[in-house]
């Protein structure tokens, strides 16, 4: 059983700016999920977080669906890359290994590049209805394939939509990882002891994601996107030169949905806005998880 945790950080100021100096770190997550989804194809039913959720028989194949899952992967991933290229922007890739096999212009683009990669399963499923050895099993091969695709150590971990009481466990086991992303109870880094050891949880955010195009109270244009991540940032400037010390946001994108032309609008105002404030920085997730381990002693988060 995982224990809960109400307190967590409480009125303490683990850092009072990052070690670069900026009061507010800005991480972008790409959730690269597109070709891991379960598809007709593979023999594994539909999968209805395309562009719209009408159920479909298992039994037919969904081709309107897998098109707009195609469209992030052949359109969408290349326009957000424009994007971070055009505004220099450190982001993390959260890759499924199944959709960087399906896609290699893209994997061998991302291995070129210096962005970060956090592991996001072999398959794009639910870890929920896997058994333990299920789950243990996309791990690892996930963790088998990903650093030779991208050419680099992969060092964080988090599941699609919400991780099973064994994931914590399954992830600190693998000699690799050194974090997890599941949890959503917090904006900063914090440890758990996970099997006598100490872990870090670096959390991720279901309200600052473009998911909340579909998902209630849901965002009626782009710009409604752009003034929310806008006004985050903002109000954590001001929370940080208040004396609340370093903040952290995590921003989550999808090449299917933030890849579209009308939604991508979104992310160049974000970006061109985050990319002119003084006190804020975009960084890697990985960045921010070495920052925790070397400034951070163990008793403060």
């Amino acid at each position: 059983m995982i224990d809960r945790d109400f307190v967590g950080h409480a009125g303490t100021v683990p850092l009072d700016r990052w070690p670069d100096g900026s009061l507010v770190a800005v991480n972008v997550v790409v959730n690269v999920e597109e070709g891991a989804e379960a598809s007709w194809a593979d023999d594994e039913g539909n999968d209805s977080w395309g562009e719209y959720t009408l159920p479909i028989d298992p039994a037919v194949r969904d081709l309107g669906t897998e098109g707009h899952y195609e469209f992030g992967s052949r359109v969408g991933i290349w326009r957000l890359v424009r994007l971070f290229e055009r505004f220099d922007a450190a982001v993390t890739f959260g890759v499924c290994a199944r959709a960087l096999e399906r896609n290699p212009p893209f994997a061998a683009w991302l291995r070129a590049s210096d962005h970060d990669v956090l592991g996001h399963g072999y398959r794009w499923a639910e870890v929920t209805q896997m058994t333990e050895d299920e789950e243990r099993a996309d791990l690892d091969h996930a963790m088998r394939v990903l650093p030779e695709l991208v050419g680099r150590p992969v060092r964080g971990w988090y599941v699609r939509s919400f991780p099973s009481q064994r994931t914590r466990r399954l992830a600190a086991a693998h000699p690799d990882l050194a974090y997890d992303s599941d949890a959503v109870n917090d904006e900063l880094p914090y440890r758990v002891e996970v099997d006598g050891r100490p872990w870090l949880v670096v959390p991720y955010s279901k309200v600052h994601n473009d998911t909340r195009y579909f998902l209630p109270p849901t965002y009626a244009t782009p710009r409604h996107f752009a003034e929310s991540l806008i006004g985050a940032v903002d109000l954590l400037l001001d929370e940080a030169r208040h004396g609340a010390g370093a903040r952290l946001l995590t921003v989550g994108l999808h090449p299917r949905w933030s890849g579209q032309a009308s939604r991508a609008v979104a992310v160049r105002d974000f970006l061109a806005w985050a990319t002119t404030q003084p006190e804020v920085s975009l960084v890697h997730r990985r960045q921010v998880a070495d920052w925790w381990e070397e400034y951070v002693p163990e008793r403060s988060g």
